[in-house]
């Protein structure tokens, strides 16, 4: 069974140093690996890390990386070009819109 063009959508929520962050991160490498379109959304604490380096890497290889901008609002972070910062009304879409969705809290 082929898993290319099957979309997947995660949603991280917590800091870049918790062990959800990495099983996040390396279940988007798999199926980035596998050949699927990955959508991730980092919301909370996970907002802290969208300049984290494995992140920025899975973004070369075609993540879709997605940032709650409320939360780095409260988290006094800039809005920077590590990630497109969006609102809820986009993990929505991507709840909606992928094959499979995973969050790690």
């Amino acid at each position: 069974m082929t898993l290319r063009g099957k979309r997947l959508g995660l949603l991280l929520s917590t800091a870049a140093t918790h062990p959800g962050f990495t099983h996040g991160i390396r279940l988007a490498e798999a199926a980035l690996a596998q050949g699927l379109d990955v959508y991730l959304y980092c919301i909370d604490d996970a907002v802290t890390g969208v300049a984290d380096p494995r992140l920025q890497a899975l973004r070369q290889n075609g993540l879709k990386l997605y940032a709650c901008a409320y939360g780095a609002q409260r988290r006094r972070l800039p809005l920077t070009d590590h990630a497109t910062f969006a609102g809820l009304t986009v993990l929505s879409d991507i709840i909606a819109t992928t094959d499979r969705f995973v969050s790690f809290n």
